[in-house]
């Protein structure tokens, strides 16, 4: 190879080189032109991990009815703790737990881990969970373990739709049953007790007349 070609073929790949990295640092950690969607809150202390939890809402934004709580909870020690509560930092509103047996505390067992939230595992629901938490938002979690204590973390409020439809509130309004209305008589009165119409139009009564 000539030195003219060498020396070209090296500015080509100095060339290459630095699109990539200029194109790099326009990307940066932001999530949004990276097109990575941001992990669920995880946090960890001592031998406990909380990993992927999420507050999910009802499908329809601000119906009324009950919220949950999804996680993962790992205990990584040598003696099983147990799930004392789950508050919601700033509001009054309660969280139900419920054990996957369903009775019982939710016991995260030592070296094993529990799951909230789904079909078949343990549950946190929020009663009033329109009330206390809003789509979009992002909400503080603590959870209270017998041994390790609180362990708080920040969690994303997403409604009970796409990914999220099979870790939603199992509690979801109905719309509200159509009430019955009487029918008129060809008189303009409501059909009579005791009677009925035949097909020339005309009432037949009961027996005896």
């Amino acid at each position: 190879m000539s030195r003219s070609l060498r020396r070209g073929a090296l500015a080509a790949s100095a060339l290459v080189i630095s699109i990539a990295s200029l194109s790099a640092c326009g990307a940066g950690n932001d999530a949004q032109t990276l097109g990575v969607r941001p992990d669920n809150a995880a946090v960890a202390v001592d031998d406990v991990k909380i990993q992927n939890a999420i507050v999910i809402t009802q499908p329809t934004a601000g119906a009324p009815g009950p919220a949950v709580v999804s996680a993962t909870v790992f205990n990584n020690g040598r003696a099983p703790q147990t799930l004392e509560s789950i508050t919601l930092a700033g509001s009054p509103s309660p969280v139900k737990l419920k054990a996957a047996e369903g009775t019982g505390p939710i016991t995260v067992p030592a070296g094993g881990s529990v799951i909230i939230g789904g079909q078949g595992n343990a549950s946190a629901t929020i009663e009033n969970g329109h009330e206390a938490v809003k789509d979009g938002g992002v909400q503080k979690l603590v959870f209270k373990l017998s041994e390790t204590g609180d362990v708080s973390l920040q969690a994303f409020v997403v409604p009970a739709s796409g990914y999220f439809k099979d870790f939603g509130p199992t509690e979801i309004p109905k719309p509200p049953a159509a009430s019955p209305t009487a029918t008129a008589s060809p008189g303009g009165h409501g059909a009579e007790s005791g009677s009925s119409a035949d097909p020339s139009g005309e009432a037949s009564h009961a027996a005896g007349h």
